[in-house]
């Protein structure tokens, strides 16, 4: 059974709700449910997503024209599992529209159909020796990237090959952050299991006033609630919600919100680490400072860069980001600045210049020496003023 429907929407319609719902009916026993849009990717960008009888059922935004789901398997960023009978949606974004409007084709389909292999993970890598930092009692510093996409939205490594890459780069953790689906969860464990790293569920939470990362195996986020609901979510659910590279660009963060944040990405992979513009955006409104890499395919920064190292009690990392126990640096094997005993401890920073909090310098001249500092942020820096390493 096979359902077109033509439609046409203008920037009026987009003011008016950008989130559209088309219907189709899924018989019982159906053994797949295909869809596909057609339009203009030059002009528009219109994402693409699924709901069943009983809610979300993936996500691909403008990434994909297409999906399969079955009971058995699905399209990346989709959710497969029992095709219960009754109405359907396609979801529709309509994330950019030109002024003349958008023609949208929306075919579905409930015949056989399957998704498209994935390749094979490629073998473990050899990771390099972790580093070991001066903590506190029993805990360990971890280095983690907290941000980072996989083929289950629009990033182009398998969950499998970007766990490697992490490996490789010497990171403990990496959190998935896909957009707006948890399809990668399942998969998690077993790739990081495989690569020798940590994975972390995460989910970004996208919109176009702005992109959060959910932290935590909490289930899906809505994103089309208001950003309090999202973080109220999170909190009922023991997860953590990160605000995302607030100034970058049109991905910049515009978006409410009435309680301070619990965590901001203050250092992005975008950010030229002279201008201090993302340091005095977190600092004026508060939270635990973190970094993500934000890394979608070969050829971008990282996994790694940057590095947030976090002084976990076990493996408790959620934990220990929430009591604000990070430090962040440019690279996993680079210069490291982190407070131990009420003093900062300068790690491989023999060069570097140390940076207060009122702009006071010192130059630091061993590789691995303790300063005396008090509160506020201090850091690391080269001799072009290129930030190296961040001590919240």
């Amino acid at each position: 059974m096979v359902s077109v429907r033509r439609l046409r929407f203008s920037r009026d319609d987009r003011a008016a709700g950008i989130y559209r719902q088309v219907p189709f009916d899924v018989p019982a026993g159906a053994p797949a449910v295909a869809v596909t849009i057609d339009h203009d990717r030059s002009a528009a960008v219109i994402d693409l997503g699924a709901l069943d009888p009983q809610g979300f059922r993936g996500w691909s935004g403008g990434a994909r024209d297409g999906y399969v789901i079955t009971p058995a398997a699905a399209t990346p960023g989709y959710l497969p599992g029992a095709l219960p009978a009754g109405t359907w949606s396609v979801l529709l974004g309509l994330h950019r529209v030109p002024a003349g409007g958008i023609d949208v084709t929306v075919t579905t389909s409930v015949a056989p159909a399957h998704p498209a292999p994935l390749p094979p993970p490629p073998p473990p890598p050899q990771r390099p020796p972790r580093r070991h930092l001066p903590a506190e009692g029993d805990r360990r510093w971890l280095a983690c990237d907290l941000h980072a996409h996989t083929v289950h939205s629009d990033g182009q490594l398998t969950i499998a090959a970007l766990a490697c890459r992490a490996a490789a780069r010497g990171l403990d953790v990496l959190a998935v952050t896909d957009h707006n689906t948890t399809s990668h969860h399942p998969h998690l464990a077993a790739a990081g299991r495989h690569a020798g790293v940590r994975l972390l569920p995460g989910q970004e939470i996208t919109t176009d006033t702005g992109h959060a990362n959910c932290f935590g195996d909490v289930g899906w986020v809505d994103f089309r609630e208001p950003a309090d609901a999202w973080r109220a979510t999170a909190d009922a659910r023991g997860g953590l919600l990160s605000l995302n590279h607030p100034l970058a660009g049109d991905c910049a963060w515009r978006r409410p919100l009435r309680e301070p944040p619990r965590l901001v990405e203050a250092w992005h992979s975008s950010w030229d680490r002279v201008d201090d513009a993302p340091l005095r955006w977190w600092t004026g409104r508060g939270g635990v400072p973190v970094g993500g890499s934000d890394f979608h395919r070969p050829g971008d920064p990282g996994p790694g860069a940057p590095t947030t190292w976090v002084e976990a009690e076990g493996d408790d990392v959620l934990g220990a980001l929430a009591a604000g126990r990070v430090a962040l640096s440019a690279q996993p094997a680079g210069p490291v600045l982190l407070r131990h005993d009420g003093e900062l401890v300068a790690v491989d920073a023999g060069g570097t210049t140390l940076v207060g909090p009122d702009g006071a310098r010192r130059p630091v001249r061993a590789d691995a020496v303790r300063v005396s500092g008090g509160p506020g942020p201090h850091r690391l820096v080269d001799d072009t003023g290129r930030t190296l390493a961040l001590a919240p």
